[in-house]
């Protein structure tokens, strides 16, 4: 008589709980909202932080908390200014509502995205195949065909913020999100986590969708590209690493304006010297990040081969050996 074929046993999912702050995203809340609830693995807590909204927001997360147990809202004070620094705050205040719980997970899930149901299940698996890896995500898109992993060259070595899920140990070790009035929390964790040794890595199996450009929170388009030159400075970017990127930014639209905006963003911050955010030692490998990028892609150039961004440290890496 054969034998029975019993099908291989699969280990439980790790144990996440995510934190979403929220201000005044009415419109786009409820299609994370629903994205969450239709998860195949659900968050052993799901902290949403009201930022002093002034819409129908905690309203409508209380309406899904009601039925789903573990969301939880909190109300968070509302301040009379609004700065990039509020996210840290946010996320270091719902921090204080888990740490009883046990997890292994812990994730900033902005309040504009949706994605497929079994996201979440696909990231824990690939926390639970490699132990070192410390951050995880996706490339995500955005209306108009933008795709991250096509049109960024922040490539798979990194993970966006709007979903940037951390272990545990990786999120203690580099000191959480770390407060900034000027932005970039989530770049400086990420980068914080690679200097310090951790495996950070964006997966391109699957995607995430963002329903509103990236920095144009309350900013028009042309703002938000200042704002980002701004940032690149004081997150210590290299000046010829920002040429380069003003020079790509100009082959999309808007095409001239938009180029010129990060420009003078850049020069903006550099002639009112703003203090940097980062340390020396991220500054320091930061830019030798840049320059490796910078030489795949002029080798590229010279040998007639597409430049593939999102694989652009991995093809550095590879011209060494």
């Amino acid at each position: 008589m054969p034998l029975q074929q019993m099908e291989p046993i699969r280990p439980d999912p790790m144990k996440y709980v995510l934190i979403t702050p929220a201000h005044n995203e009415e419109a786009f809340i409820p299609k994370t909202l629903a994205s969450m609830v239709a998860q195949t693995v659900p968050p052993e807590r799901w902290v949403i932080v009201d930022d002093g909204s002034m819409d129908r927001t905690p309203e409508i997360v209380e309406e899904y908390a009601t039925r789903f147990p573990w969301i939880e809202l909190v109300r968070y004070h509302e301040r009379q200014d609004r700065n990039f620094a509020s996210k840290a705050h946010a996320v270091n205040a719902a921090l204080e509502r888990v740490q009883s719980l046990e997890f292994e997970i812990v994730g900033n899930l902005d309040a504009d995205v949706s994605f497929a149901p079994d996201y979440m299940e696909f990231l824990m698996r690939k926390f639970r195949e490699d132990p070192d890896l410390g951050v995880s995500g996706t490339p995500f898109t955005q209306d108009g065909g933008y795709d991250s992993s096509k049109d960024s060259f922040e490539g798979e070595n990194y993970v966006a913020g709007p979903c940037q899920l951390f272990r545990r140990e990786c999120f203690q070790d580099i000191g959480g999100y770390v407060p900034n009035r000027a932005g970039g929390v989530d770049w400086i964790a990420a980068m914080t986590a690679r200097m310090k040794g951790w495996k950070v890595r964006s997966f391109p199996e699957k995607r995430f969708h963002h329903h509103r450009t990236l920095g144009t929170a309350e900013r028009s388009p042309l703002q938000a590209l200042f704002s980002y030159g701004e940032k690149d400075y004081y997150l210590g970017g290299s000046p010829v690493w920002q040429l380069s990127r003003v020079a790509y930014r100009m082959t999309k639209k808007p095409r001239i304006t938009g180029g010129c905006a990060l420009l003078l963003g850049y020069c903006w911050a550099a002639l009112k010297r703003t203090k940097r955010a980062v340390s020396p030692e991220l500054m320091r490998f930061h830019r030798r990040e840049q320059m490796k990028k910078l030489r795949t892609i002029f080798r590229s150039f010279l040998s007639f081969r597409k430049v593939n961004s999102f694989r652009l440290r991995q093809a550095e890496n590879s011209t060494r050996t």
